[in-house]
């Protein structure tokens, strides 16, 4: 079984070719899975952005494990970050935002609103399929086009104290979204 990271950064390049070559931003990129497969898949330069610095440290260590050298990093918190600094500045992001739902309310729209301002081209994210009627909607706002690519299940392990079960099991789609 291939992982969702594997499914995504595929797609994006056989179907769209929007990896080999480009200048890749990969939001919230934790210990650096999209980024690193990115880089593999030949990006021109893949640039991860994440506020966690212990999230980063992982991340250097497995592009050195990997020798990956077409990837750098950018300690920020994206919901704070001027939404003009990377404006357009890369051919495609990337990312596996927070759900924004319950501490993370909003988050999730947050990095998509970062992501469309960063993107000239196009901008892959997943989303719990539960929200996909409000963000379409989003997306009609901003004026962006959205695309179903897939509909995925993914198996979400506990990793917060309110976390009531092991694993939970949820639906999530793979979106695209461009500028017309």
């Amino acid at each position: 079984m291939f992982s969702p990271a594997a499914c995504m950064l595929y797609t994006i390049q056989t179907t769209f070719e929007d990896i080999e070559g480009r200048l890749v931003a990969d939001l919230g990129c934790g210990c650096g899975v999209l980024s690193i497969g990115a880089a593999m898949l030949d990006a021109g330069l893949c640039v991860g952005f994440d506020i966690d610095d212990d999230a980063l440290d992982i991340f250097r260590r497995n592009a050195e494990e990997f020798e990956i050298s077409n990837v750098d990093l950018v300690q920020c918190d994206l919901c704070a970050l001027d939404p003009d600094a990377y404006a357009e500045k890369f051919d495609t992001v990337i990312m596996n935002p927070p759900f924004g739902t319950k501490h993370n309310q909003g988050m999730d729209m947050k990095f998509l609103k970062a992501a469309l301002t960063m993107a000239k081209t196009a901008v892959y994210s997943l989303h719990k399929t539960a929200t996909r009627e409000h963000i379409q909607k989003k997306a009609n706002d901003w004026g962006v086009k959205m695309e179903v690519i897939a509909e995925l299940r993914y198996d979400l392990p506990a990793s917060y104290k309110f976390h009531k079960k092991k694993t939970v099991d949820i639906q999530v789609d793979f979106l695209r979204f461009s500028k017309p």
